[in-house]
């Protein structure tokens, strides 16, 4: 969608400043969001890229007014809402009022390392890629009202393939309950000029990956 978490290219934000010596944790209840986030993840009520989605969905004044783990925490509050294992008042009371209802699994803790790893998301192709490297591509300049991991700054520009990462779960259905239709999906270079006109530096090149829906030939 187009949320405001989609930032890439925007003016107004400043420079990224990075924190020298930065901690994993500010706090010691970021690390307990994380906790408790990986922990539903687990349960397999919804799916990462539903999660990703519920960020996307947060009101922009409190997107832009939050902290990385506060957005966590209120996506996970919305998940679980949505999907009926708690309630507002539980919320604001802040303990159950009610038996929990059972969930698919449960973390154990010889999961855990598995669950802070990366999982795969790649799947058996079904057709041949459409596009090779050294292809020249247009990304669609798509506007959709639900999740997407093509960045907006790069809708209806001009780049070029590079590789093929093989072919992957897509989000953009996974998001909204529609199964995995697994697309193949491509590393694309864009030029820095094409992107942001002739102002911009001319040795500024922009490397994406996008899925096959995402682009036609240019």
């Amino acid at each position: 969608m187009n949320g405001v978490h989609d930032m890439g290219g925007m003016h107004g934000f400043g420079p990224i400043e990075a924190e020298p010596g930065e901690p994993t944790f500010h706090h010691e209840w970021e690390a307990r969001c994380l906790a408790l986030n990986r922990a539903m993840g687990f349960a397999g009520i919804w799916n990462i890229d539903e999660a990703r989605a519920a960020i996307e969905n947060l009101p922009p004044h409190r997107y832009l007014a939050m902290s990385y783990y506060e957005r966590w925490a209120l996506r996970l509050q919305n998940l679980l809402t949505e999907r009926g294992l708690v309630d507002d008042q539980e919320i604001t009371a802040g303990h159950a009022s009610r038996p929990g209802k059972p969930l698919p699994r449960m973390l154990d803790p010889d999961d855990v390392a598995a669950v802070l790893s990366r999982g795969s998301y790649g799947r058996e192709a079904t057709r041949p890629a459409r596009f090779q490297p050294g292809d020249c591509v247009r990304a669609r300049n798509m506007q959709p009202a639900t999740h997407t991991r093509l960045p907006r700054y790069v809708r209806g520009r001009v780049g070029t393939v590079e590789s093929i990462r093989g072919c992957h779960v897509f989000p953009d259905s996974s998001a909204i309950g529609q199964g995995e239709e697994p697309q193949w999906l491509y590393a694309v270079r864009f030029e820095g000029r094409a992107l942001w006109g002739e102002q911009a530096d001319p040795n500024l090149k922009v490397s994406i990956e996008a899925f096959e829906p995402y682009l036609q030939p240019a």
